[in-house]
């Protein structure tokens, strides 16, 4: 019989996770943290950031690539301004105590900013974002890998960048309004998700060793003449992606004090997070109007397809979350399967899969 996908309660998914992570030697405080943001993740549409990473981030606790218990080491605080150094602890608990100490001072400063060299992956922006806007906040993310070369500046067939991920997010009445995305047209997740189905891209958003588009995810997993995720924008507006990608690194490297020229070898994140009051400016309510006029102007817009009308970034996202709530977080067989094997080596009980 072909396994399917199931569907289980959210906090019973995140206990399971919180117990893997525990049993490889993480402290319980993190364990959970991280287990809650995965399965807001998966909640959220972002499948393969949520449960999916467990069993990449178990290797890594296993290895030694993420540091199981500590705390990060303040480089330097203003006030308003903070940076640490993450030692490679995991990266969703680093940015839920960054983002508790930003909801901390915010109110006083108005703008909170931070940057962080050396975290562990970060996850889902958006699920990170969404924090601040259930506070009535802005946010702006950005994230980097300074270890990892998968994207090529404009111009050129040899990768440099990581995607590069960045998201903002603003609250509204109704949905808040989620932006993430990254500098190039795909990811590295979605690549491998390919390569595993034996799929192609239906459009060419790589280029292959030779600079040349293409549809074939295999050329960013060669073992020689690697290709390269296509930045955004494409082989005719590429330099828009490669702007955006300069951007990032900048906020995430140069703020940090820490990144490709020290040719780190693991695999972790620089991370940059501004949180914005809008009492600080003209005030929450005038945000909430001219915000709101917005949305309501981008739905008015006369859609192409009228049975597709405009949608804005999170309110998907936010009728996923609903969605999940009321039928279970949907696990797809090959994370079934995943977690099944690690719990069998770690020696936890994985019944709610069965």
């Amino acid at each position: 019989m072909p396994v399917v996908a199931l569907y289980r309660p959210p906090q019973a998914l995140a206990s399971l996770a919180a117990a893997l992570f525990g049993a490889a030697g993480m402290d319980s405080e993190k364990a959970h943290c991280v287990a809650d943001l995965l399965l807001l993740t998966d909640m959220l549409g972002r499948e393969t950031h949520g449960l999916a990473q467990c069993g990449a981030y178990l290797k890594e606790l296993q290895g030694g690539g993420m540091t199981a218990t500590g705390v990060p080491e303040t480089v330097r605080d203003t006030g308003a301004t903070v940076v640490w150094d993450g030692d490679y602890l995991p990266g969703l608990w680093l940015m839920q105590r960054a983002l508790t100490l930003g909801f901390e001072r915010v109110a006083e400063h108005g703008v909170f900013t931070f940057a962080m060299r050396r975290s562990h992956h970060i996850g889902c922006l958006a699920a990170l974002a969404k924090q601040a806007t259930d506070r009535g906040y802005y946010a702006m993310i950005a994230s980097s890998g300074p270890h990892t070369q998968a994207v090529a500046p404009f111009g050129s067939k040899q990768a440099l960048f990581s995607p590069n991920p960045f998201a903002f997010a603003f609250p509204t009445s109704t949905a808040p309004v989620l932006v993430d995305t990254c500098a190039s047209l795909t990811t590295i997740s979605m690549t491998r998700e390919k390569v595993a189905a034996g799929e192609q891209f239906a459009q060419p958003w790589l280029l292959d060793s030779q600079g040349r588009p293409t549809r074939d995810p295999r050329v960013v997993e060669a073992a020689s003449e690697r290709g390269s995720l296509m930045l955004l924008g494409g082989s005719e507006a590429g330099h828009k992606g490669f702007g955006l990608a300069l951007m990032v690194e900048a906020l995430t490297q140069g703020l940090a004090g820490f990144g490709r020229r020290d040719a780190p070898k693991r695999w972790g994140a620089n991370v940059y997070l501004q949180l914005i009051d809008p009492n600080a400016f003209a005030g929450a309510g005038q945000s909430l109007e001219q915000m709101d006029y917005l949305v309501e102007a981008c739905h008015a817009c006369a859609p192409i397809d009228p049975l597709q009308p405009v949608r804005l970034p999170g309110e998907q996202a936010t009728a996923n979350i609903a969605r999940a709530r009321r039928e279970g977080v949907k696990v797809n067989p090959g994370v079934q399967a995943s977690l099944r094997e690690w719990a069998a080596t770690l020696g936890v009980d994985a019944s709610l899969l069965d």
